[in-house]
């Protein structure tokens, strides 16, 4: 599995691995939400992408709102980029690097996130 080229990261001995989740835990093409050093990350698995199977790890909390509802978002494609759509006022973050489209000074995290078998993974850098 590739990571998006925003988060793409060189092998390098200074990057951990952190299990957050099982496989069996994501839901395909929708979004689960898991604990990350007391913060939440929603992690969005999409199994048939142009690319392939892919898995992102994005900021649940929606800047505009506050609340913490990006997990519950629709997961689109607009002008190319895979994209999760707000719940609660609809602007659209691009899932490789969190920018949005309508607003550019809003953003979200981003975190490498990987499959290794079974556990879902995501860098602590």
């Amino acid at each position: 599995m590739s990571l998006p080229n925003a988060v793409r990261m060189q092998t390098n001995e200074s990057v951990s691995w952190r299990t957050l989740c099982s496989r069996r835990d994501l839901v395909a093409n929708s979004g689960v939400v898991a604990w990350l050093d007391g913060e939440q990350v929603a992690l969005f698995h999409l199994p048939e992408t142009e690319t392939g199977e892919q898995v992102f790890a994005i900021a649940n909390k929606d800047p505009k709102s506050g609340a913490n509802v990006i997990g519950r978002g629709i997961v689109g494609q607009l002008k190319g980029d895979l994209v999760i759509a707000s719940p609660l006022y609809k602007q659209h973050f691009r899932l490789a690097d969190g920018s949005c489209l309508e607003y550019p000074e809003q953003q979200l995290q981003v975190w490498p996130v990987r499959f290794n078998g079974d556990a879902v993974e995501i860098a602590a850098v």
